[in-house]
This record gives structure tokens, sequence and C-alpha cells, in this order.
């Protein structure tokens, strides 16, 4: 028969009632449950299975990581778009429309920020809205063909 050594631990008082409960339905001792545990915690299948989380969570961040490169490659296409588009219908203004631009620029700046305010409160972000147009319009041009 093999001895075993006596080892003195502290848990957590939550972990302690869950290590008791388990014991309990299994009908086994506790020091039985705490083994077992360690011996899961040590074997290979237990660091394989934690490789194997690690891996899916990488999985998953990968492609939210990917989904986000697309987000930014939008949205950096449709202002430099925005941009262009601008600078070539806007005519330059003589030097006495300056003061009364700028005005008119502050005000409208102004009513920018509070609607982006209210999407970024209410979560209904630009690129959504945009697929959601875009499906929508898909869906109409499908059922019409």
């Amino acid at each position: 028969m093999q001895t075993k050594t006596r080892m003195n631990v502290y848990f957590e008082p939550e972990l302690l009632k869950k290590v008791e409960a388990l014991a309990l339905r299994r009908n086994i001792s506790k020091s039985a449950v705490i083994e077992a545990a360690v011996a899961s915690f040590l074997s290979a299948d237990a660091s394989e299975r934690l490789e194997a989380v690690f891996a899916r969570r990488m999985d998953r961040i990968g492609r939210q990581i990917e989904g986000m490169d697309e987000d930014l490659a939008i949205l950096g296409e449709t202002l430099s778009l925005f941009i262009r588009f601008w600078m070539t219908i806007t005519p330059p203004l003589p030097d006495s429309a300056h003061p009364s631009a700028r005005a008119k620029g502050t005000e409208r700046f102004e009513g920018f920020l509070q609607t982006l305010g209210r999407k970024l409160a209410t979560g209904d972000r630009f690129l959504k809205e945009l697929s959601r147009d875009i499906d929508s319009r898909r869906s109409d041009s499908g059922n019409s063909q």
C-alpha cells in the first residue's frame, strides 16, 4: 500500500463549500476531491485543454481584429472620398465671406457633435447602419428581379 503525506492547505470559504458539496454528492472524502483536482491540473490533459481554450480565444480575437481592420479600411475610404468630393465642389470664398462662413461652420459642427453624441449613446454605429442599408438594397433588388 502506498503511503500518503499530510498537507495543510487554505481555501476560500466559497471554494471549500463547493469541495464539500461535491464530496457529499459523490460520497467520497474531501481529500479525494482535492487530490483528483490537483492530479487533473498537473496532467498533460489539463495543459492540452488549457491550450485548446487559449487557441479558441485567440481565434476569436483574431476574427475581431480582422473585422476592425475592415471597418477601419471602410472608414478611411469613406473619409477620403468625402474630402475629395468636398474639395472638388467647394468654390473658394471671397475674404468678405470668411466671417459668416466661419460662423455657419461652427454652427454646423456643433450640430454634428450633437448628432455624433446621440449615435454613440445609442450604440447605433455608422458601419452597422451602412451594412443594414446595403443589405436592404440587395434584398430589394433581389425581389424585383
